[in-house]
């Protein structure tokens, strides 16, 4: 199955490689937030191509919440082994034993908005200037303000006003410091050209992508992966049903789609036909109308597609 327009993945690419080496000529201490989820894949599977044969000149960094998925890990782990990365790991549980976050209670409780203080605080620990990520302009409203070098204050906050212009390319990282910038390398990228450029790549990806079958609750019209990270009410039995992720993130606020895609060739068919956006199937998107904006303002940075994030 090669459907797909060629020489537009291939501008894509050119695109992204052009961003990624802008970076590691304008920063000193840069980094590639990485989650194992398909963009984060996407995005370091560009860096490799960016600087070959040379490996990655900067560190990947994961936050880990401590509910991530196993087969995420795992992958992680092998990933980065294969291709000798730096991996910078900073964890959720660790802020909680400092008094930095406080734990959320309740059943919708999840640790993906309690990332904030942690990836700030990684950051700042290790001087990181340049954090990329792979949030895409299609996935959400919030991020289609975004533009490619995104400028973050002292406290690691957003203005979407306050951002410089982008014009033929021309990307401006000055700033002051204790400032950083966020950096979106993929942000013209669909999802279709995700899992298309993932298909001509051959690249390899988490088991959790494909169908299989998984306990789960139906909760809110999304369906939870069954963990003991989940607060089940009386109501909500366990069910085995036949699954896959669009999405990777923290397991209590990652919703899966009942799907029998076993192949990228699968998944680009059934998302072609899809009417659901793959952010819908987040329930922490659901809390409010603005819940991503409002998180972006205090420095969130999504760990699927930002960090695939």
């Amino acid at each position: 199955m090669e459907n797909y327009n060629l020489n537009y993945l291939k501008e894509l690419e050119s695109e992204s490689i052009y961003i990624i080496r802008e970076v590691a000529a304008q920063f000193e201490r840069p980094a590639l937030l990485f989650s194992g989820g398909k963009d984060s894949i996407i995005l370091t599977h560009l860096a490799r191509k960016s600087f070959y044969p040379s490996k990655i000149p900067f560190p990947l960094i994961h936050i880990d919440t401590g509910h991530n998925f196993p087969e995420t890990l795992d992958y992680r782990d092998k990933m980065v082994e294969s291709i000798g990365a730096n991996l910078i790991v900073g964890h959720v549980q660790d802020s909680i034993d400092k008094g930095r976050v406080k734990e959320e209670t309740g059943f919708n409780a999840s640790r993906n908005m309690l990332q904030t203080v942690t990836l700030l605080d990684t950051l700042e620990e290790f001087k990181i200037d340049a954090a990329m990520g792979g949030a895409r302009r299609d996935e959400e409203k919030a991020r289609a303000k975004e533009r490619f070098f995104s400028h973050r204050d002292e406290f690691g906050q957003w203005d979407p006003k306050n951002q410089r212009p982008e014009l033929w390319n021309i990307f401006n990282g000055k700033k002051n410091p204790g400032e950083h910038f966020r950096i979106f390398p993929i942000s013209n990228w669909t999802e279709m050209d995700v899992w298309q450029y993932l298909h001509m790549e051959k690249i390899e990806m988490p088991v959790i992508y494909f169908t299989h079958k998984r306990l789960c609750i139906k909760r809110n019209g999304t369906i939870l992966a069954h963990s003991e990270h989940l607060n089940l009410r009386e109501s909500e039995n366990p069910e085995l049903l036949q699954i896959r992720f669009r999405t990777i993130g923290d397991m209590t606020c990652t919703g899966a789609v009942m799907s029998e895609a076993n192949s990228l060739e699968d998944i680009i068919t059934e998302i072609s036909i899809s009417r659901q956006t793959e952010r819908g199937t987040r329930a922490d998107d659901k809390r409010s109308d603005s819940a991503m904006e409002d998180r972006k303002r205090e420095g969130y940075f999504d760990l699927e597609f930002g960090f695939g994030i």
